[in-house]
């Protein structure tokens, strides 16, 4: 593990996905470093999507351009890579065009054969972790540096739809048809994201994300049955293997999008310090779902940056004193509901932090 890293000046991030009390909430937003940006923009029309990912320097430039844009305003910075850098650690050949496509997707059980039996994450995967340490250096403690994943099921439905989908018909063919196949294959997807964020800790990750995108496309006793024993596995086998080798552990963060019904279990069940959010859920009922022990990070509706500043503000304020329930903000990462989107103004989103700081903080009285 790379030891010779500037110290952390700003550690609000972590302080409070630890649970503890802050002076105000930490915030970042998921995809922070993207198209919405002019800057992003520039370097985008230089090179190839996937180019950027691969490429150390590009993707510290990626990760740095809202530090620097917004400075004084974000508390962390997340890492410019993609979720499905994992199929195709496998074998499998991505392509953007201009989202996410897999020319020859898994059909059937059979088609797991066209997988690489063994991934070794260092060769396959070696540049995401090459780029978080030329991140973290370029941060100079600045604020924490975020690594993060997709989770199995997120992953094993891009791999059979071969994209994004509105019914994931497919994907759920393969749950009812082929249950023991698909378990087997999310298996092996959850040892990769295991070994994946172990590596992303060694290279400098300070915090660890993991993204279950697709989580609320399960009926309840699916996602209890095909994704959470999955989300536990990673968080817990992580742990343990970052402890064998002497290495302390980092916060974890479990994004299980539309899984509001499970919310519960997933705290009970799973072992991440932080669950982040989407918008169709009241923080406070969020609450009152997952109990005091666990952080909570969100969960403003990422379409309310397209309203205007006077309704930012309004649901901002709304959005603290839910969370806050009119305390000092505790255990809570300021965040949206997913990730920005690519025509916002990046002035309204700098309208956004500002409110944050200002209605989060201790100084605010609800």
């Amino acid at each position: 593990m790379t030891a010779d890293f500037p110290p952390l000046k700003n550690d609000l991030l972590l302080r409070a996905a630890r649970g503890e009390q802050t002076e105000r909430a930490p915030v970042w937003v998921m995809r922070q470093a993207g198209r919405y940006l002019p800057e992003f923009r520039e370097v985008r029309a230089q090179h190839e999507f996937l180019k950027i990912c691969r490429t150390p320097s590009l993707a510290t430039e990626i990760t740095m351009q809202p530090i620097r844009r917004y400075k004084g305003l974000l508390d962390a910075a997340i890492i410019f890579s993609d979720i499905l850098v994992i199929p195709e650690a496998l074998g499998m050949e991505l392509i953007m065009n201009p989202g996410p496509f897999f020319p020859a997707p898994l059909d059937t059980p059979a088609d797991i054969a066209k997988l690489r039996t063994e991934v070794d994450v260092y060769k396959e995967l070696g540049y995401v972790f090459d780029a978080i340490t030329m991140t973290r250096r370029e941060l100079d403690g600045e604020v924490p540096l975020i690594g993060f994943c997709g989770a199995p099921w997120t992953l094993f439905s891009y791999m059979i739809e071969g994209g994004g989908s509105k019914t994931y018909q497919k994907t759920k063919s393969w749950l009812f048809k082929w249950p023991e196949e698909s378990k087997t294959l999310l298996k092996r997807i959850a040892d990769i994201c295991v070994d994946f964020l172990v590596g992303q800790v060694k290279a400098g990750a300070q915090l660890l994300q993991v993204f279950d995108s697709w989580a609320g496309e399960l009926a309840p006793h699916h996602f209890r049955e095909f994704s959470l024993p999955l989300l536990k596995y990673i968080s817990t086998t992580v742990r343990s293997k970052l402890a064998a080798e002497g290495i302390p552990t980092v916060p974890m963060t479990l994004f299980p999008k539309g899984a509001n019904a499970d919310l519960a279990a997933i705290a009970e069940g799973t072992g991440y310090d932080t669950i982040s959010l989407d918008w169709c859920i009241e923080p406070s009922e969020a609450r009152r779902l997952v109990g005091d022990n666990i952080a909570l990070q969100g969960n403003l509706d990422p379409n309310l940056l397209y309203g205007g500043r006077d309704a930012i503000e309004r649901e901002v304020k709304r959005m603290c004193a839910s969370f806050r329930g009119g305390k000092a903000s505790k255990g809570w990462i300021a965040n949206l509901g997913h990730g920005i989107t690519p025509g916002v103004d990046p002035e309204d989103l700098r309208w956004f932090f500002e409110c944050v700081h200002k209605y989060s903080s201790v100084s605010y009285q609800v």
